[in-house]
């Protein structure tokens, strides 16, 4: 059935509306996805080596091997001794020697390593900055379920902006003729580009 244009106009000022501030994200990430290697950042690394209490080593044995969450004890020294937040729904691999986690998220990354004998932890935290963490928003990287369906809903009411503004586009047409070919040239340009200079 074909939409009103009272109709079309409602939804497509709706949809604008909603999608306002993530299509202008995703266009000026796109920028800087395009140019990423013109933006010269420099990445800050944090590098700690420690040795675990003796009651927080003894909580490690208690672990079952495989993947396992985090002990309290473990949770409260990093916390409090480090800075160091691994997040609660994360598990670490534990095979009876080592214990070992890695979280990235979007413009960084974590991990530690601790010996299960000796208490030894290696930890290093890369951040990227602004421009990877809005980057990796773009690309969906590491940024969680609940980011990935805002996606997924934000990709549907642009395609129901698109479809009624080609519904608004119809109805100009007759009053205006230069629509259609702007619009064909709004297709033919990227289709000129892949064809001839994409290979």
């Amino acid at each position: 059935m074909r939409i009103s244009l009272g109709s079309a106009r409602q939804w497509h000022w709706i949809s604008a509306a909603i999608c306002l501030a993530g299509m202008l994200m995703f266009a000026v990430t796109g920028i800087t996805l395009n140019h990423a290697a013109d933006i010269e950042v420099e990445p800050e690394t944090r590098n700690i080596e420690a040795t675990l209490p003796a009651n927080v080593l003894e909580s490690l044995t208690l672990l079952p091997q495989g993947n396992a969450g985090l002990p309290s004890e473990l949770t409260d020294w990093l916390v409090n001794s480090h800075s160091i937040n691994p997040p609660s729904n994360k598990e670490a691999e534990w095979d009876g020697v080592e214990l070992y986690m890695s979280w990235p998220g979007p413009g960084q990354d974590h991990w530690f390593a601790i010996d299960g004998e000796t208490g030894k932890m290696i930890y290093e935290g890369v951040d990227r900055g602004w421009i990877a963490y809005f980057n990796d928003l773009h690309k969906g990287r590491n940024t969680g379920v609940f980011w990935q369906w805002f996606l997924d809903i934000f990709s549907v009411i642009v395609i129901i902006f698109t479809v009624t503004g080609l519904q608004l586009l119809i109805k100009q047409a007759p009053h205006k003729a230069s629509t259609w070919p702007v619009t064909a040239l709004g297709l033919l340009i990227p289709v000129f580009i892949m064809l001839v200079f994409i290979h």
